[in-house]
C-alpha cells in the first residue's frame, strides 16, 4: 500500500498526517514530522439512533498524540486489523525481519491484505497457520 497524507484539525490546530501501511498493526504514522505508532480499537456497538457513538468523549480528547520514537521499536505482537482468512504466511520462527517487510497475507471481503512488520526483530512466534480464519485483534505473530 501506498502512503498517505491528510491534513486533520483537533480543537482548532491544524496538524499534517502521513500515514504508511493501513493494513499493519500497529499503523506506522507520522504527526508534523514526528513518528507515532497506532492502534485502531473497535467503536462502541452504534446507538439507536443509527449513527454510534464517538469511543472517546470529545472533552477527553487532546490537542496531539505523544511521540513513541521510530516507528514500533516496543511493539511485541502484530495483531489482525480486521477480520478474514490468513494467506502466505512467509516468515518462519527465528527468521530477522525488517519495517515493512510482509509477514502474511489476509484475506478479508474478496480483497488481499499485506500484513507487515511494524518493527525491525526476531520472530518469536507464528501464532496463525495458512487458511486459518482469524478475527479483528487476534495476535498473528510476536517478537523475540
Amino acid at each position: 500500500m501506498s502512503e498517505q497524507s491528510l491534513r486533520v484539525i483537533v480543537n482548532g490546530k491544524s496538524y499534517l498526517v502521513e500515514v504508511d501501511d493501513l493494513m499493519a498493526s500497529p499503523i506506522s504514522v507520522r504527526v508534523n514530522g514526528k513518528p507515532f505508532s497506532v492502534e485502531i480499537e473497535p467503536l462502541r456497538e452504534p446507538s439507536r439512533e443509527g449513527i454510534g457513538e464517538l469511543a472517546v468523549p470529545p472533552s477527553e480528547v487532546s490537542a496531539a498524540p505523544k511521540a513513541v520514537g521510530a516507528p514500533g521499536p516496543s511493539v511485541q505482537e502484530v495483531i489482525a486489523p480486521m477480520p478474514g482468512n490468513i494467506m502466505d504466511i512467509r516468515v518462519e520462527v527465528g527468521d530477522h525481519v525488517s519495517y515493512k517487510q510482509e509477514l502474511c497475507s489476509l484475506e478479508a471481503m474478496k480483497m488481499k491484505n499485506s500484513i507487515r512488520s511494524p518493527r525491525d526483530g526476531v520472530i518469536a512466534a507464528v501464532k496463525v497457520r495458512e487458511g486459518q480464519t482469524v478475527g479483528y485483534g487476534e495476535v498473528l505473530f510476536t517478537f523475540e
